[in-house]
This record gives structure tokens, sequence and C-alpha cells, in this order.
């Protein structure tokens, strides 16, 4: 037993903690949970505890359905309590096969792999993620969903909750021991953004899976609904998660180059390089949802077309401005990302993509200047420009024949992925929409 595990048994023990939830995703991004008493907690640290991952969406077979779960001491943290209830604390947890290998399909076991491939060649990598969301009015019927606000961008929502529920979620993020850079009122009516510190990508992930359990709770604790889906109103701004990505060589921001473009290095020059090579492949996992192409396709600075830029809001990766003084601070912004996304498999196929422009020497096409929008499409083919996916049909087909996907996700995820998607696609193309009968259906 390592000296973490030592520590978490010892604060079990001191804060008379009842009950330990050991969390893990599916390879859709769903959080799943198991609580076990205590007294199990060494037994899970050695030797792991069993399940039935046949019942887990993509992680194995009906005959291979035994699976262990072992958990990560380093993400041990108290969940909030409420008013009269027994402390609570969770831990993230590695799937294990039953003789103790890690399940391939395993989604944070995919990102794990990845960053042990970035260390292999000397990188460390760091996220900022920005996720946002909308709160809603809560409600029986899905169909009719109303904002609790009628706010704007940055607005200070006087006597009302939205400012509260951003305190409430904050301080709840950080007594679990998440840093929280900003969080304000998004574009949309009811939108809002909450910005984590920058951290090592496994922990990011981790990180925002939390984010999203806790913003849901607070928000049935309120008699609201929070939804991290990527578009839920026609004529309003989808929720996005820009991701902010650096490699780090040490102490040294591998991105940073006091005489390069934008102070960018060849490094992180070929890095941008391979996210947009491989912007296509990688979408339908970055966007998994039929809903996902309504936010890219849906205006509201939603990326469209693959292209990068300075402070170009219409590029699907920008290179933010930074203090001169502050080289650390170097990094690039995925825009693509939404909040829907499973994290562990999105971080993991954003830094294989850039990873395959550093081994690759990929070369860094011209930056957008222009707003990618407002061109042509003749213009936009002149500049070599592309477009994203415009559905997730198109995106399935475009991860199908991805190699370097099917690489970093492995055979079984990578196949459920597929399967799983081209499930929903036909679910969604076989339904009969609102708009459908309005248009085609008079009414006398």
């Amino acid at each position: 037993m390592d000296a973490q595990q030592e520590q978490v048994l010892r604060d079990v023990a001191e804060q008379n903690i009842r009950f330990i939830r050991l969390w893990f995703t599916d390879v859709s991004g769903v959080l799943k949970a198991v609580a076990i008493d205590p007294g199990e907690l060494e037994s899970a640290f050695a030797e792991g505890i069993g399940f039935d991952g046949s019942s887990i969406e993509g992680l194995t077979r009906v005959y291979e359905s035994d699976m262990l779960l072992r958990p990560d001491a380093s993400t041990f943290a108290l969940l909030p309590r409420r008013s009269g209830d027994e402390p609570v604390a969770r831990m993230f947890c590695d799937v294990l096969t039953p003789d103790g290998q890690p399940a391939l399909s395993d989604p944070r076991g995919v990102l794990e792999r990845t960053l042990a491939r970035a260390r292999d060649v000397g990188f460390t990598v760091m996220v900022h993620p920005e996720v946002e969301f909308y709160l809603l009015k809560a409600t029986d019927d899905p169909l009719s969903i109303e904002p609790v606000d009628s706010a704007g961008y940055f607005d200070h929502v006087a006597r009302d909750g939205s400012n509260d529920f951003r305190r409430r979620a904050v301080r709840t993020l950080e007594d679990m021991g998440i840093s929280v850079e900003f969080s304000h009122h998004e574009g949309g009516p009811g939108q809002n953004e909450i910005d984590l510190r920058a951290t090592e990508a496994l922990r990011g992930a981790d990180n925002i899976m939390t984010l999203r359990t806790v913003v849901e709770e607070i928000a049935l604790s309120e008699n609201q609904i929070a939804t991290f889906m990527p578009k839920p109103f026609v004529e309003h701004p989808g929720s996005g998660m820009h991701m902010h990505l650096s490699l780090f060589e040490g102490e040294s921001n591998a991105f940073f180059d006091a005489s390069g473009q934008y102070q960018l290095s060849k490094t992180g020059r070929q890095f941008i390089a391979g996210l947009l090579r491989h912007a296509r492949e990688i979408s339908a996992v970055v966007n998994q949802h039929v809903n996902s192409y309504k936010r890219l396709w849906g205006g509201g600075e939603a990326p469209s077309y693959v292209c990068w830029g300075h402070n170009n809001r219409s590029a699907l990766v920008r290179v933010p401005l930074y203090k001169p003084d502050k080289g650390k601070s170097a990094r690039i912004e995925y825009r693509g990302l939404d909040s829907a996304a499973n994290p562990y498999l999105a971080i993991a196929c954003l830094v294989a993509a850039g990873l395959a422009g550093i081994e690759g020497k990929y070369d860094l096409p011209e930056e957008a200047e222009d707003d990618v929008w407002q061109l042509t499409d003749f213009e936009r083919k002149a500049l070599g420009i592309r477009a994203l996916p415009h559905s997730l049909k198109d995106a399935i087909e475009a991860l199908a024949d991805s190699d370097l996907v099917a690489t970093t996700l492995g055979e079984e995820a990578f196949d459920f992925v597929i399967r799983d998607k081209n499930q929903e696609w036909r679910e969604y193309r076989a339904q009969v929409t609102p708009w459908e009968r309005l248009k085609s259906i008079r009414l006398m």
C-alpha cells in the first residue's frame, strides 16, 4: 500500500466517513458510481471491487462481464454535505480486468495511455476547460423548457438565482480541491460558464466530471434543471467547452518561444497543425451527439470550419493573448469541443492529434485573419479551409476511416463508439419533428 492510500485510510477513520462512492464513466461519458463501506476500502485498494462490466455501456461483452474497480487515492475528496447527513467521500476509479490488467475500454484508461505516450516523448499535458451550461426552470416536460433568467453575456442578474447559483457551485468545487478561475453569465438566457484552472490533463478530466455532477445536484436542490446539452434552444447560443491545452517539458512551456509569431514555438505550431489535420476524424468524439452539430452550425460563435487564428473567434483553434512576461501561460484553445463530450476520450483525441502533428512535423497553414463565417464557399476553398462535419452521420464516416482515433481509443472503445453513434443517428433519422409537421400540414 502506498503513502496516498494510507493517508486516505487515516482520513476516512479520523473524519468518521460513513460511505465512499467509487466513480467511473461509461464510454459515452455518463458517470457511474457504487458506494462501499469504509471497511472495504483497504481491499478495494489492494484487489479492486468487482462489478458486472457488461451492464455498463461499451465496457465489455456479456461473456466477459466480470470487471474490477480500483480507486485512485489521489482523487479522494469529501462530497458536499446536506444538513444532518453523514460525511461521504468519493474517488475516481480505474477499470481493470479480473487479472488486474487495465481494461482497454475504460475511458479514463484511454486518457492515461495517451498521456503516458506524451510522457514518453518528454511532455506533460495541461488543460484548462471553460464549461458552459444552461439553467432551466423545473418542469416535467422536456419539450417545454424555459431559462431561469433573461440575462446575457457577463450580466449581473439582480434579484435572481444565477449569481447565487454560481457562487454556491464555485464554493463547492473549491471545497473539493478543484480550483476555479472564473465564473460568469454567458450569452444565452439562463446560460452560465465556469472556467477551471489549468491542471494536469487526467485531473482536468476528473474535474470536469465532478463539475457536471456538482452543477446538476445543486440545480436539483434549488428546484432547477442544469443541462450540458450542446444546443437546447434554436434561437440562443449553444454550450461549448473550449479547451485550452499546453505541453510542458519539465518546468518549461513547450509552446512558448519569445521570438515566434504570437510567441508560439515550432512545437506549438505543429501541435495546432495536428489538431487541424485530424479535426474532422475526431469530431464524432469531441462532438458526440446529433445535437452537437446544431451547435456547430447554429451560429453563436461556434466554429464550423477547420482553421486557426489569433484573435479570430470564428477559428476552430485560437492562440489566446497572454502577458509577454508569462511564458508559462502560453497555450492554444480548441473551440470545437462541447459540454456533452466524454472528457476522457475527447482530451485523449485532442492530445493524440496534436502529438501526431509534432511527430509528423506537420506544417501549419496560414492563419485565417477574416471572419470565416462571412467568406463564400469559393473563398474558403481558395484558402484551403475545410468544413467540419455537418452532421453526426458525416462525423461517423470520418471517424470510421481514422487510424489515429482507432489507435488512441483502442479496438473495443473505437468499435463501441461507432456502433453507438450509428444507433443514435438511426434513431434520430426516424423521428418526425414538430418543424416537419408545421411545414407540411395545413390547418383549416
